[in-house]
Formats: C-alpha cells, sequence, structure tokens
C-alpha cells in the first residue's frame, strides 16, 4: 500500500512544509501530562487550558517555537531538606506542543487554581482577488 502524502494531489501546492509539521508533531511524544482542554471561546479565538497544579508560574515556560506554541513546566526539587513518608504527588517536568496555525496569535496566559489558561485569536482571512495578465509570447 502506497502512503498518501499532500504532494500526491496536485492540486495542492506548496504544502510540503505543512506535512512535514504535521509529521513533526505525530513524532514530537507529548504524552498524557499534564491533562489538558482546547475549548474554542469565539469563532475567532481558542483557549488552552492544562491542570499544572503544583507549579508556580515561575516553574512554567510558554514559547512559540516555529508555529508551535510550546508549554514547559519544571518544578524545583526541594525534597532534601524534606523527608516524605510517602510522595504520591512527583515533581515531574513536562512539554507539551501545539501546532499554530497561520494567523494564530498568542494572546495571554492566565493562572488560575491550578489550571495555566492560554488565549489564542485567530485573525480573519482577507478575501483576495489578482488578476493576472497574459502576455504575448
Amino acid at each position: 500500500m502506497t502512503k498518501m502524502t499532500l504532494g500526491s494531489y496536485p492540486h495542492m501546492l506548496g504544502f510540503e512544509q505543512l506535512e512535514r509539521l504535521l509529521e513533526r508533531t505525530a513524532k514530537s511524544g507529548n504524552e498524557g501530562y499534564p491533562p489538558f482542554n482546547i475549548e474554542q471561546t469565539s469563532d475567532w479565538s481558542y483557549r488552552i487550558t492544562l491542570a499544572v497544579a503544583g507549579f508556580a508560574e515561575s516553574d512554567l515556560s510558554i514559547t512559540v517555537e516555529d508555529r508551535q506554541l510550546v508549554i514547559r513546566g519544571r518544578q524545583q526539587d526541594d525534597s532534601d531538606d524534606r523527608v516524605f513518608l510517602h510522595r504520591g504527588i512527583a515533581a515531574r517536568q513536562f512539554q507539551r506542543s501545539f501546532v499554530l496555525a497561520d494567523g494564530v496569535e498568542v494572546g495571554e496566559a492566565i493562572m488560575e487554581n491550578g489550571l495555566l489558561h492560554v488565549d489564542l485569536t485567530r485573525s480573519k482571512p482577507e478575501t483576495v482577488v489578482q488578476t493576472i495578465s497574459i502576455k504575448k509570447g
């Protein structure tokens, strides 16, 4: 069986970079931690919410790298001076990546009750009509 790619469709020109981006995202190894929600808050906006209980704002970083929203968490390990009889809450680091379409901008990030909210907006596409003149050869 032959693998179908975007290049297999002759009417879809210039989508090779999108195909590479999708393959890279599929291989990124996003595990199930931390759990998250994605909600559409309007026709042109979204909110990603991550459950980051136990993380302080200083333990988290949010960056946009090559059309990907990357959220990282790394807690400081302060267990050297503490004695745990049971440790069920792990100080676990994570990285979550989300692919952003062209025109999607990252807005503000809000930390509230152990939840990190990241707001995104998508710009409305302009309708462009271009007339190409035909030259005589």
